[in-house]
């Protein structure tokens, strides 16, 4: 959020602000833009936006009829031009659609707030009118194509169970990989406990050995009816950059599983020790927890979802983002993206001239 001169460009901040909010947004998704009002009635403005119909490419299709969607098309068109990507790892699409909504403001600010959100939010519309309750019938699944998943031929399988930091040292970034074995769970607040521990010479508890182990940072939602374990889909791993160096240093950790980049201090981290860490792709909670085939909690049980659960999974589909050496696909990637639009562009301007 932000509070520009009346004379600043609204699209510039938006591209400038964009590729510094990472990836943890899970792009492809939509852009939520509030303009006007006060600091407080932006961010309302921005949050409402998204939940307007997508509707880009019938706007391409029958051109703007107003400002606001000049700005809309003007906003799509250079963000998808920085080639930031699915996931963050390069490429043509990062946002589906832009939605504004403005609202009167003194003449003197120009409050803008922009809220990425992931493509992955699904939300319905109802009124109540106080004639009886509000029946939501769910869609049908005829609806959609049956899709099949399939690794590749150049997937390549790893027993966690067995694997030595030595057995990492030739992964490379953009590598596909079936996780089979288990591994341990942990976000911010167990980070946060185990950095406590640690710092204070104390044990970790029992049950909790990370030696030659991976960690992924999730949080799993309770299991229902016969399911092993709820949507366990990865969380952030930038947010753990800060306790990456103790928990390599410190504990026999080999791995990281997560999505989004790593930071500065997350990547020296990795480099330094030698470890590597992957990616599960954002958005898609409930199709990773299909992998998990056990799970049961073994350290700090009062904290709930954030607990350290032990995972067994089968054929779990992970991409090497960050190799042993400290290479980062998050930062390869849309370098090659943004230069394969910029040649585009060179060659556009070179047959207009």
């Amino acid at each position: 959020m932000a509070i520009l001169n009346p004379s600043d460009s609204i699209a510039d901040w938006i591209v400038d602000v964009l590729p510094t909010l990472g990836a943890g947004w899970c792009p492809p998704g939509i852009l939520g833009i509030g303009i006007g009002g006060t600091a407080e009635k932006a961010v309302v403005l921005a949050k409402e936006a998204l939940l307007v119909p997508i509707d880009i490419q019938d706007l391409k299709q029958r051109g703007p009829q107003s400002k606001l969607e000049e700005l809309r098309l003007e906003i799509f068109d250079r963000v998808n031009d920085l080639g930031i990507g699915a996931q963050g790892l390069g490429g043509l699409t990062t946002v589906l659609d832009v939605k504004i909504i403005d609202f009167p403001t003194h003449a003197a600010s120009l409050p803008v707030a922009l809220i990425p959100n992931c493509a992955a939010t699904r939300h319905a519309h109802f009124i109540l009118d106080g004639s009886g309750p509000a029946l939501q019938d769910p869609p049908s699944l005829d609806d959609w194509p049956d899709i099949s998943w399939e690794a590749g031929p150049g997937a390549r399988r790893v027993n966690l169970d067995t694997l030595t930091r030595s057995d990492t040292a030739d992964w490379r970034p953009g590598e596909t990989l079936l996780l089979s074995g288990k591994l341990l769970t942990g976000r911010d607040a167990a980070h946060k406990r185990i950095d406590t521990l640690l710092k204070q010479g104390e044990p970790l508890p029992e049950g909790v050995d990370f030696n030659n182990r991976f960690i992924y940072y999730v949080g799993p939602v309770d299991a229902v009816r016969d399911e092993v374990v709820g949507p366990a889909g990865p969380t952030t791993a930038t947010r753990m950059d800060k306790f990456t160096g103790l928990m390599l240093e410190r504990t026999g950790l080999i791995g990281m599983i997560g999505k989004a980049e790593r930071g500065p201090e997350g990547l020296a981290a990795i480099k330094k020790y030698g470890a590597v860490y992957l990616i599960a792709v954002g958005g898609a909670a409930y199709l990773v927890s299909r992998a998990i085939t056990a799970s049961k909690v073994v350290a700090f049980a009062e904290m709930g979802m954030e607990a350290i659960h032990e995972f067994e999974v089968k054929d779990m589909p992970v991409t090497v983002a960050v190799d042993s050496n400290g290479n980062s696909v998050h930062q390869t990637g849309p370098a090659q993206w943004q230069s394969i639009i910029f040649s585009k562009k060179a060659d556009s301007a070179q047959l207009q001239s």
